[in-house]
């Protein structure tokens, strides 16, 4: 693999790091997950470079072993949205444990998820268990999940900072995502991400984040 400088480091004073940090922080505390979605179309090129910023994510050996497929489509939301459901109203009533019920309870969530079709998009997140080399070689691929994680990570900051909301959504199991989507069988479905505009009106609960002191140790 040949190797080339690293020309693109651009270097901040000292007050102008911390400023830039805390403007980052600023605009990143305004970020909420939402629930109810305006269908307004997310206009053209958003969602392409919110998936390239992605796509510059760390991952094991550069192997990047992810997928994202966008559902615009207006049937295939629906049958995302009735097959979610069904796995959802499996939970709710006898596969959750009361104590998950329980903590979920506050939020006002239930197997119902009309979020599914409102949304103008949804990005299907999956993680490749191997790839091909370039002559076709199979190849494996090394701390799938954490690279997935981060590079899902780096989607949900670049889609609020282009001016979107959106809602990490989970169901278990979620092999009808690539049954419905016909992805290849060394794909695994990782997360649902529902994205557009906050519908008019909407509503948040009132939480709070915990405070540096309980998210972070500083060993000086």
């Amino acid at each position: 693999m040949p190797f080339t400088p690293y020309l693109d480091f651009v270097e901040s004073p000292p007050d102008q790091m911390v400023q830039r940090a805390r403007q980052f922080y600023e605009q990143m505390k305004r970020r909420r997950t939402i629930r109810c979605f305006s269908p307004r179309p997310i206009p053209a090129g958003v969602l392409e470079w919110c998936l390239l910023a992605a796509g510059t994510a760390p991952s094991g050996a550069n192997h990047q072993p992810w997928h994202f497929a966008v559902i615009t489509d207006a049937q295939l939301k629906q049958q995302i949205r009735q097959a979610a459901e069904q796995e959802e109203q499996a939970f709710y009533h006898g596969r959750a444990p009361q104590e998950w019920l329980d903590a979920l309870a506050p939020l006002g969530t239930d197997e119902h998820k009309p979020f599914l079709q409102e949304a103008p998009a949804l990005i299907a997140i999956f993680s490749k268990s191997h790839g091909h080399d370039a002559g076709g070689k199979k190849r494996k691929n090394y701390y799938v999940s954490e690279s997935v994680g981060i590079a899902t990570g780096m989607l949900i900051t670049a889609l609020h900072q282009s001016g979107l909301c959106c809602l990490t959504h989970t169901p278990s199991p979620m092999g009808f995502l690539r049954q419905l989507l016909g992805r290849p069988a060394q794909e695994r479905p990782f997360l649902l991400l529902v994205v557009g505009y906050p519908a008019q009106g909407v509503e948040v609960p009132v939480i709070d984040k915990k405070p540096l002191e309980a998210i972070a140790t500083f060993y000086a």
